[in-house]
């Protein structure tokens, strides 16, 4: 295999190996404000960081899962989780987030039928946008999606609790 073949091969599995990260439990202002920058916004004193392999970088987009937590079968946020998401609002009011919109995904595990988790995703991502919007976020910024457990961060395991997530996506 030539050397024209193995960059683009690299860094598919480093995005992969990126992509299956575990869950945030905790973070502060600052590291969600360094997860959710854009590379493109972001500041650097090398060129070799903001490196393109084939136009790949662009199709990303920049996410991060965060773990909240809900009552069992149900939208309501557990007070455990509302640290992370003031931190999480903070982040998104910040000047460098200031212009972006937000996809807020929620996402269950394979447990239960695919109709009811389809919906306590849906109510689930809501119920964090409401949140965000009662912290400050504007709601013109956000967009909740429920995506049920059609994307497990865990492939092999569905019924993993990793898989139990709220996912932020970046739009520019």
């Amino acid at each position: 295999m030539t050397t024209r073949y193995c960059w683009p091969l690299l860094f598919t599995l480093l995005v992969g190996v990126a992509h299956a990260q575990a869950p945030l439990q905790n973070a502060t202002t600052e590291e969600l404000l360094e997860k959710l920058t854009p590379a493109s916004q972001q500041k650097t004193r090398s060129l070799g960081r903001n490196m393109v392999v084939d136009g790949q970088a662009s199709k990303t987009k920049t996410a991060v899962d965060l773990v909240i937590q809900f009552d069992f079968g149900s939208a309501q946020l557990l007070d455990a989780s509302k640290p992370l998401l003031d931190s999480l609002a903070k982040a998104m009011n910040a000047n460098a987030l200031a212009n972006f919109t937000f996809n807020v995904e929620g996402h269950t595990d394979s447990v239960g039928s695919a109709s009811f988790n389809q919906q306590l995703s849906d109510q689930r991502a809501a119920a964090v946008v409401s949140y965000l919007v009662i912290r400050g976020v504007s709601k013109n910024r956000l967009v909740g999606v429920g995506k049920g457990s059609a994307d497990p961060l865990t492939t092999s395991k569905p019924d993993s609790p990793e898989n139990r997530r709220v996912r932020i996506i970046v739009n520019s």
